[in-house]
């Protein structure tokens, strides 16, 4: 199924029951009861596991010697398949570059969505205070780092 088709399921259950704030796991009892739906397979152990494990990589969080600041140890480096991953206590500058280049093209692409997003919105709306979600982060980053 693609998500073309999961877009229209959506759509359909909130025509059919008029709920405009939808809970997905009773969009899929709904499509499993009301359309026949077929629940997926179960995916591959394998890919679940290294799922799992990325997670658990992702997650992990150190403490500078120094700064006693936090840091991520573990960063996903895209590869010509996938992402291989590298600890930034071992890495050589060239993949820590391209892993957070790569980090920070997702927030960039994320603030991006985000303006369209409040945008819509906000032309949807004109006779309410228009949303203003500021995309310049520096002063939000600084007053953290000083947390």
């Amino acid at each position: 199924m693609t998500n073309q088709e999961r877009q229209r399921i959506i759509r359909l259950y909130k025509q059919e029951t008029g709920e405009t704030q939808v809970d997905m796991h009773e969009v899929v009892r709904w499509a499993v009861a009301r359309l026949g739906m077929q629940l997926p397979k179960p995916a591959n152990p394998h890919d679940i596991a290294a799922a799992q494990f990325a997670d658990a990589a992702r997650e992990e969080i150190r403490h500078d010697n120094e700064t006693h600041k936090p840091y991520r140890a573990n960063h996903a480096v895209p590869a010509q398949q996938g992402y291989r991953w590298i600890d930034i206590d071992e890495a050589p500058r060239g993949p820590m570059h391209r892993a957070l280049i790569k980090r920070r093209e997702g927030i960039v692409d994320d603030a991006v969505q985000l303006s369209f997003d409040a945008d819509h919105w906000n032309s949807m709306h004109p006779n309410e205070t228009p949303i203003v979600i500021p995309v310049d982060f520096t002063d939000d980053v600084q007053e953290r780092k000083a947390a």
